[in-house]
This record gives structure tokens, sequence and C-alpha cells, in this order.
């Protein structure tokens, strides 16, 4: 899940943001809507990711502290 945040990322702007649900897009395999059990998993490899440095998670354009999010969540590049 962290490389799928990471190369949808990389496919964008430097400024560009993602939602987790594009990374559980990215990585479901299934036609239907199978990819909504994957938006915990999505957000806690997001969360990880911050803590190694590679993102941010913003809310309202600002970056926010992870553990303390609550609704949606957006994934940025760390700048």
């Amino acid at each position: 899940m962290e490389r799928a945040i990471l190369e949808l990322l990389d496919r964008r702007g430097p400024t560009a943001t993602i939602c987790p649900s594009d990374a559980a897009r990215a990585v479901y395999t299934g036609d239907d809507d199978g990819w909504r059990a994957l938006m915990e998993p999505a957000r806690r490899a997001a969360r990880r990711l911050v803590t190694a440095g590679e993102v941010d998670i913003t809310q309202a354009g600002r970056p926010v502290e992870p553990t303390k999010t609550r609704g949606p969540i957006r994934i940025r590049r760390t700048r």
C-alpha cells in the first residue's frame, strides 16, 4: 500500500495530493466496490509514511497530526 501511495504521488505534480481511496483502488484487483475494505489499510499506510518522513496528511490544505485526524484526509509529498 505504501508503494501504491508513493507511485500515485510520483505520477502527479510535486504539489499534488491523493485520497486514500486512490491507493485503495490502485491495489484492489476486483471490479466491484471491494476496494472500500482497503480504506483503513490505506490510511494506516499513509500514517507509516508520515512517520518515515515521506508524506504529509492534510485536511483543508494544512498538515495535521495523523493520529488525531477524523474525516476526509489528503496525502501529499513532504515539502
